[in-house]
């Protein structure tokens, strides 16, 4: 009997991603989802080398199509330009294996053998927003191994949604006819972060009265430097679809002209650093709660040795000790 062949390791994983692997691809996606260590390790080979690629956000309500927008977008790329893109679909968690439903993946299938497109569905595992914490690092993965567009579909959860700017250089909101009250939808944030707003099933009625309630919100948000022009389609015939990716290549340009482009993605990086820290700070919040020193705490609040205020002062003190006996010196 042969010895087992030893499991590669996440370098040799992302070398074999590099040069085409899709199987070390999905493997490697298998531990930005994960995280930990292998996770940790694995950012750190993908941050530098990626930097190329452009990525476009689908958002919006529940049930306005997005899937099927996306999907009429990947089969237009694919015939019109010939331009290989990776898709990233962030699928509700299954209540049983917390993995994606793929939902999305399956109203994909007609991409499912094109060499030139690959699809992946994540869950959100609960994560606010319907983005999956991991997806930023995805999106760098794909990115650094040769993917030169990523979309990124989310499951559109209402309010939080807007997480999908935090990842992704242009922003596509999807409404459709009949989207109800526009005050309830500037207070979503959807039109806040919208770089094209595009009014999907635009073959049912109350088409143009969703378009005057979008232009209305737009001319209200003030001045901008880019205006999200209104896009109206029908996904499955394909109408509009054309329009939509002119709409897409245009802010694209206005942000690489505009230098505004490398500015965005240099604030989207400051704020993923902040967001990580602060999960790694309550996890290690946590485990000093939960640990023995804490015990102490409590019973000197009981006693009243301690006020709450030093008390919190001295979880702090772990904790910052805790996370820089672990972290080495910053780069200069």
């Amino acid at each position: 009997m042969k010895p087992p062949r030893p499991r590669a390791s996440t370098a040799e994983l992302f070398q074999a991603a590099v040069a085409g692997d899709r199987g070390a691809l999905a493997r490697l996606l298998s531990v930005v989802e994960r995280g930990g260590d292998s996770g940790r390790e694995l950012a750190g080979l993908t941050f530098r080398r990626a930097g190329t690629a452009y990525s476009i956000g689908f958002t919006g309500a529940p049930g306005s199509g997005k899937s099927t927008l996306a999907s009429a977008v990947l089969a237009g790329l694919r015939e019109r330009h010939d331009t290989p893109v990776a898709v990233l679909a962030v699928d509700p968690s299954s209540p049983v294996t917390g993995g994606a439903i793929l939902g999305d993946r399956v109203r994909m299938q007609e991409h499912a053998l094109d060499d030139a497109v690959f699809i992946r569905s994540m869950a959100t595992r609960g994560h606010l927003g319907g983005l999956a914490a991991a997806v930023p690092e995805a999106v760098r993965l794909l990115d650094a191994t040769g993917w030169p567009l990523v979309i990124v579909e989310t499951v559109g959860v209402g309010q939080v949604e807007v997480e999908i700017a935090a990842t992704c250089d242009t922003v596509v909101v999807v409404v459709n006819p009949g989207w109800g009250d526009a005050v309830q939808a500037n207070k979503a944030g959807l039109l806040e972060i919208a770089d094209v707003l595009v009014i999907n099933k635009a073959d049912r009625p109350g088409v143009q009265e969703t378009a005057r309630d979008l232009r209305l919100m737009v001319q209200l948000s003030g001045t901008l430097e880019w205006t999200p022009p209104i896009v109206k389609t029908v996904a499955p015939t394909g109408e509009g679809i054309a329009e939509l990716w002119d709409a897409i290549s245009s802010h694209r340009r206005h942000l690489e002209v505009h230098g505004v482009l490398q500015v965005r993605r240099a604030e989207r990086a400051r704020d993923e650093a902040l967001r990580i820290a602060k999960r790694r700070f309550d996890a290690a919040l946590d485990a000093a709660v939960a640990g023995a020193a804490s015990a102490g705490l409590l019973t000197a609040l009981r006693e009243k040795r301690m006020d709450p205020e030093q008390a919190a002062a001295r979880l702090v003190g772990e904790v910052s000790r805790e996370l820089g006996a672990e972290s080495g010196p910053v780069p200069t």
